[in-house]
């Protein structure tokens, strides 16, 4: 095998941007359709929390225009949250647009209609690549954004809880997982991500921000003292519990007026029914067909001079069918002993209501929607698991969906060599040229599945390294592990320029407990 670029590493570098691009071919239209249901629903909920938002700063503007003494204060912090609420909402628009541009390479690329759905390099190239010219990426930026937008918001709350549910929301920690492969929370959103599971990661991040505006809204309204505003003008609000409910569930909405007397109850009506004073305007109704159903009426405070006033209130809510979406984080295969990351949702279901199990091997909840599978192989090269999804409804669980996953082996890692280059960098060396002094101030042997999916670490057992004397017979020194030998480095000492050396008869084990000895060598040429 000659070093560098020999006409057989050239074959072999052809046949694996070969395989990068079959793996990448491979990202099934089940999981892509799927997110574009889900981006679907996304925009469709941004929409909906940013109208209430909106409803809720044009009532403290009433009151600001009505009290500007006492709304002074909120009405200033809304106004400020508002404006960048915008800004960074635009700024993630902008990410999505741009990662659309790389993925479609088109200037006039659609985020809602990509045309490279299954692009596993334009989130990377878009977001964590250092810009030609130097400076940070992308990512820096996009974090320091997040964090900003999430502590000022925070700074306008006097409620703890309401404080940390927006934390959460917004929170830039990484996942356990993103943790244990040294992943920032970034990288483990961008890296290797098809591109239409990232625009959807950015509209639920852009929910996230409308939907944490809208909860400071609501506790800067809630601060204002209504007195003088209750007697200019009374607003009703319909606040359901979801509007999107699983057929077989119950719909629930809290019917409630802005400012009310706590001396009276209100007489509430709901399509055409009053409720009972003990419902404290809870309005609760079975679902049995799936539809949009209409949901209005009126309310009717009297005041202490007898004057009724009747406001009157109208929304909808939506009854959809049971089903699921169960998307492989890394691609639409699952290999054999290892952990394989899934997100499993259900629309309009909490997560504690889904439960789900796998044919073959193990499959177990980490929250947040992401469960970790580990199938077992079966008899032949490439097995099938399949993974079952159900919901609890009411007092009964429901299958929602059953999906039908490849299970294969891991592929074979790569050998490489942690160079430190002169400049004190590391490099992942894989043969050709190499300086002496470099290769004896390595001290072990790495190997590794890193082909821009996986990126799993192997355990390297043993190797040989090799050498040819002046008459064509070969030397050779065995390790007994990854780190290299007394007598090894004594051989690579005696190596004289242009001489080439072998590591060899690699040992490996990788973390699903399989031992092999990988075909390709090292191949060296001492500089």
């Amino acid at each position: 095998m000659s070093g560098g670029g020999g006409p057989r590493q050239k074959m072999i570098n052809l046949l694996y941007v070969v395989y990068i691009g079959m793996i990448a071919m491979n990202v099934s239209g089940e999981v892509l359709k799927g997110y574009a249901m889900v981006e679907s629903g996304l925009m469709r909920s941004i929409a909906t929390t940013s109208e209430q938002s909106t409803d809720l700063f044009n009532k403290l503007t009433e009151i600001h225009a009505v009290s500007p003494t006492k709304a002074q204060i909120s009405y200033d912090k809304a106004t400020d949250l508002r404006a960048k609420t915008q800004e960074l909402t635009d700024y993630l628009d902008g990410i999505k647009k741009k990662v659309a541009e790389t993925a479609d390479l088109n200037p006039d690329a659609d985020p809602e209609n990509l045309v490279n759905k299954s692009d596993l390099n334009a989130a990377f190239a878009a977001m964590l690549v250092v810009p030609v010219g130097g400076g940070e990426p992308e990512e820096v930026e996009f974090l320091k954004r997040i964090e900003e937008y999430r502590t000022y918001a925070g700074s306008l709350l006097t409620d703890d809880d309401i404080k940390a549910v927006i934390d959460t929301c917004l929170s830039t920690e990484p996942s356990a997982k993103a943790k244990e492969t040294h992943m920032s929370w970034a990288e483990s959103l961008f890296a290797h991500m098809p591109a239409a599971a990232v625009v959807v990661l950015l509209s639920q991040l852009k929910y996230s921000v409308i939907y944490s505006e809208q909860l400071v809204m609501r506790e800067l309204l809630r601060t204002v003292d209504s007195g003088d505003f209750r007697v200019n003008k009374l607003s009703a609000f319909v606040i359901p519990e979801a509007r999107v409910v699983l057929r077989g569930g119950t719909y629930k909405a809290n019917v409630v007026i802005a400012a009310v007397d706590s001396a009276q109850e209100p007489k509430i009506t709901v399509n055409g029914k009053e409720l009972p004073e003990d419902a404290h305007g809870q309005y609760s109704v079975p679902t049995s067909s799936i539809g949009t159903f209409p949901l209005k009426g009126f309310i009717e405070l009297t005041s202490g001079e007898g004057i009724t006033t009747k406001l009157e209130f109208a929304t909808e809510y939506i009854v959809t069918e049971p089903s699921a979406t169960v998307a492989p984080l890394m691609m639409n295969i699952l290999y054999a002993g290892i952990d394989n990351d899934l997100r499993i949702a259900v629309p309009g279901a909490a997560d504690v209501n889904v439960t789900a199990n796998i044919s073959a091997g193990s499959l177990s909840n980490k929250g947040n929607g992401i469960w970790t599978a580990v199938p077992k192989l079966g008899t032949e090269a490439i097995s099938e698991a399949i993974i079952a999804v159900q919901v609890k409804i009411g007092n009964k669980q429901q299958e929602v969906a059953r999906n039908t996953f490849r299970v294969r082996p891991l592929p074979p890692p790569t050998a490489f060599l942690n160079v430190t280059n002169p400049d004190g960098n590391k490099t992942m060396y894989k043969g050709g040229p190499l300086a002496k002094n470099q290769l004896l101030n390595t001290p072990e042997l790495s190997a590794a599945i890193d082909d821009g999916i996986l990126n799993i670490p192997f355990t390297v057992l043993g190797f040989e390294v090799q050498k040819f004397d002046a008459l064509g017979f070969a030397i050779k020194e065995a390790s007994d592990g990854a780190k290299f030998s007394k007598r090894q480095q004594d051989l690579i000492r005696s190596m004289v320029r242009g001489q080439t050396i072998l590591i060899r008869a690699i040992s490996t084990k990788g973390p699903d407990g399989v031992t092999q000895t990988l075909n390709a060598p090292i191949e060296i040429i001492v500089t």
